[in-house]
């Protein structure tokens, strides 16, 4: 059936509002992250091993311990588990680490009962408490990628999960830290056994361990003997501003039990960590996985509402003006001291946390250009950004997430979704760009498509590295990483560009063949509709000009679904390092009013 143009049009007004009510005082959005056990229960077992082990105590996270440990107890899945947030299903990780906080309980009741079922769930997903079973089973998760897997056990061997003594850290693999005192140019030629963004777990977990259970060859145990203080100092230089080591709970959480346990519990890294994780407790008890998504959100919400057929009457001069001086404040001006990066990208957040990346610099980019502002400062700035892009391309013709280079591990390596995001930032900006650029954008735009040509699944889809689908197959999201290049693409298509017209019709043709029967999308064939999935499906096939009996059954799906732009019920969609789960409030509606604008604009080109 057609479009019901009346209910559309008020679901539209209803959306842009609840997503303009969400602005900060500034103009911008902030959003907001879930709760996270996982985060929770690594801030709680680092707040209990400082107060344990410093000789100057804050006094004011004391009463942030019992609360957290109140909070991973009510929360619970029914299994006996934690997932990574309160709708995520329970997984070996996320519970192990929760057990491992129990261990810090003044002994409630609640606590143990808690415990008891966690116990319970993770002998039969690991088959078996014994330390050797739960290490085998986190090590089968994860396999040569210790990002995470030495971490967490780390973690467990502190809170007494994995035995006593010495013994105990057999089950934890060393980390090379003595390799983080090396030029950070050396890093990604090392074997460094983590992605480029965790060298300060690197540091710090691979201290504690070589603490209480130095090498067996003389040698080795010399080198990191030696090279403890100059990487801890190389780990102070690391941290920001604000002590959260990239505004994420776990890795600080981690970084600052390693620490003190290693003996430097009165160290300024610890101190400075511990400050961060109080200020980052929410009131119920519990920490979200990072602090915000502020510049990806406001990015996002851009976009969405630029794709209105006016968006000077959805976004007024003054509140696009807000916006503009906000982002161009937001772009990096110096070497980043975290990653090496090159000055003119954008992070995820405006705090100093934050490190520059490819789909914030590229979502910044393309904010630049939709807001439709003119400003002095803006050539200047996207040039800049183009160019801090354009250094980040891989040789197979991909955009990494942070580093150049860096392709050993899954979340360094070049990705779809990121080098399309890329390739329409540099489609939006190409042709004001000096001669020179223009002339490596070009070389760029055809190195890019022919990595996304090779990406393209015979199915017609592509995967994305940031997100997720927990009932999918093999937890991908085809539907996420498919609207988002088919969107990205759109440009280049039409321009006539023989590549990218031919990838974007198999894309369509795949979204198409796996919506669901009742109009919506979920992230992949057969998997339970959802907002954020059908919403991007839904715009993404929204050509001006055409009508589409799947866009209209979509659109008729999100209308329903959030009761005409009144209610947004997010999911965990997101993947966050090490590929932990996550939600945003924000992002169900920014997908729905993007859907619905797009709707709205090929729908009045018919």
């Amino acid at each position: 059936m057609p479009i019901d143009r009346s209910r559309l049009d008020k679901t539209l007004r209803a959306a842009r509002r609840h997503l303009l009510a969400h602005r900060t005082a500034d103009g911008h959005w902030a959003g907001q992250l879930a709760s996270s056990a996982l985060a929770t229960a690594t801030a709680v077992w680092a707040l209990h091993l400082v107060a344990k082990k410093a000789k100057k105590v804050p006094g004011t996270f004391f009463t942030l311990i019992q609360p957290g440990l109140d909070w991973l107890a009510n929360h619970q899945n029914p299994d006996g588990g934690w997932g990574d947030t309160g709708r995520s299903n329970s997984n070996l990780s996320t519970t192990m680490l929760a057990w491992s906080a129990l261990a810090a309980s003044d002994g409630a009741d609640a606590h143990a009962a808690a415990a008891s079922r966690a116990e319970a769930y993770l002998a039969g997903e690991a088959g078996g408490l014994d330390p050797a079973h739960l290490a085998r089973a986190v090590a089968e998760r994860y396999g040569t990628d210790r990002t995470f897997s030495a971490p967490i056990l780390t973690m467990c061997a502190l809170a007494g999960r994995l035995g006593s003594g010495r013994e105990a850290w057999r089950h934890v693999k060393a980390l090379p830290f003595e390799l983080a005192a090396c030029p950070p140019g050396w890093w990604k030629r090392l074997r460094l056994l983590v992605v480029s963004y965790a060298l300060p777990a690197l540091i710090a977990v691979g201290q504690v361990r070589h603490h209480f259970r130095p090498p067996v060859c003389p040698v080795t145990r010399l080198v990191r003997h030696v090279a403890r203080r100059p990487t801890l100092r190389r780990l102070g230089s690391l941290q920001p501003e604000s002590g959260g080591f990239l505004e994420a709970t776990p890795l600080t959480s981690f970084v600052t039990m390693s620490l003190a346990a290693a003996g430097h519990a009165d160290h300024d890294v610890v101190a400075r960590g511990v400050e961060f994780l109080a200020r980052s407790a929410r009131a119920d008890g519990a920490w979200p996985i990072d602090t915000d998504l502020a510049t990806w959100v406001t990015t996002l919400a851009t976009g969405a509402l630029a794709a209105s057929s006016d968006l000077a009457a959805v976004l007024g001069k003054a509140d696009r003006r807000r916006i503009l001086d906000w982002l161009l404040g937001q772009q990096h001006r110096r070497i980043h001291p975290y990653t090496s990066a090159a000055p003119g990208g954008w992070a995820w957040t405006d705090l100093s946390g934050g490190v520059p990346d490819a789909d914030d610099t590229s979502g910044a980019l393309l904010a630049l250009r939709r807001l439709a502002v003119a400003d002095p400062r803006v050539p200047g700035a996207a040039a800049t950004g183009v160019t801090w892009l354009l250094d980040l391309q891989n040789r197979d013709g991909g955009i990494p997430t942070f580093c150049r280079g860096w392709g050993k591990l899954p979340f360094d390596r070049s990705s779809p979704d990121l080098t399309a995001h890329a390739l329409a930032a540099w489609n939006a900006w190409r042709d004001e760009l000096p001669p020179q650029l223009h002339q490596r954008v070009r070389a760029a735009t055809d190195r890019a498509l022919a990595y996304l040509d090779a990406q393209q699944s015979p199915h017609g889809h592509w995967t994305p590295l940031w997100f997720g689908n927990q009932d999918a197959p093999d937890e991908a999201n085809p539907v996420y990483g498919t609207a988002n290049v088919v969107a990205a693409l759109a440009g280049l298509a039409r321009e006539g560009a023989e590549t990218a017209v031919r990838m974007r019709a198999r894309g369509t043709a795949y979204l198409a063949s796996v919506q669901n029967d009742d109009g919506g999308w979920g992230g992949a064939a057969g998997v339970a509709s959802a907002v954020e999935e059908t919403a991007l499906a839904t715009g993404a096939l929204a050509a001006p000009g055409t009508a589409s009996a799947a866009v209209e059954r979509g659109a008729a799906w999100l209308i329903e679904r959030t009761r005409e732009g009144t209610v947004f019920d997010p999911a965990p969609i997101g993947l966050y390092f090490a590929k932990l789960w996550y939600f945003e409030h924000l992002y169900p509606v920014i997908f729905t009013v993007g859907a619905l604008e797009r709707v709205r604009a090929a729908a009045s080109d018919t």
